[in-house]
């Protein structure tokens, strides 16, 4: 478990495929930037962008994952070298600042905003329809591995046929503190939904069927 809020950039150096031909996946080589490595053993799990990873290899200044084809094909910016947002796992004696987040990346949004608002930023950000019913006024929501809270939604069509669009305020310290400063339009990011939110669907659900 994480909480979303970003501990370190770090930075993808190498990105080496593994064996097994078209549907095998990568083995990432991660500098951790200013996360502290001391307490990081084989197998622990670090999100990388908000997706959950699991140590394969350690040195003093980084570490790396394998990551499958499958988790490739379901997230965005684990197959380049490029700045990434970092999280250690969860400990129970740690405060939670975000919202208890699993590292399972739900989809993909798409960036339809990116604009300052004064000293803030306005990010408003295209969601499938499978996750638009999860998405609420003041609800929680991860994007690239950060804990945000939504300030409006707008659905696409009735019943968010055809999904939804949410904004978020950025603050200048989450601006600072995460790569969410290099966001652009159109631009896809990695979403994960609250898991609060997918509980009370599947209850509902169930009660519906029964009915």
């Amino acid at each position: 478990m994480f909480t979303g809020i970003v501990a370190a950039i770090g930075k993808i150096e190498t990105v080496q495929a593994l064996d097994g031909g078209l549907d095998a996946g990568v083995r990432l080589t991660i500098h951790a930037g200013g996360l502290p490595l001391a307490d990081v053993a084989l197998g622990d799990s670090i999100a990388i962008n908000g997706a959950c990873m699991t140590v394969v290899e350690k040195s003093d200044t980084g570490f790396a994952v394998d990551v499958s084809r499958e988790s490739l094909n379901c997230t965005v910016g684990l197959d380049t070298t490029t700045e990434v947002n970092l999280e250690k796992a969860l400990t129970l004696a740690e405060r939670l600042g975000g919202h208890l987040v699993s590292g399972h990346v739900d989809g993909l949004g798409i960036v339809r905003k990116f604009e300052a608002v004064g000293e803030s930023w306005e990010l408003v950000i295209e969601a499938p329809h499978e996750l638009a019913k999860y998405l609420a006024f003041k609800g929680s929501v991860v994007v690239n591995g950060v804990s945000l809270t939504v300030n409006r939604v707008e659905d696409l069509g009735a019943g968010a046929v055809n999904g939804c669009r949410f904004s978020i305020n950025l603050i200048p310290h989450t601006i600072a503190m995460t790569t969410l400063k290099h966001l652009t339009v159109d631009g896809k990011v990695n979403l994960e939904i609250d898991l609060i939110a997918r509980y009370v669907e599947r209850m509902l659900s169930l009660d519906k069927a029964a009915a």
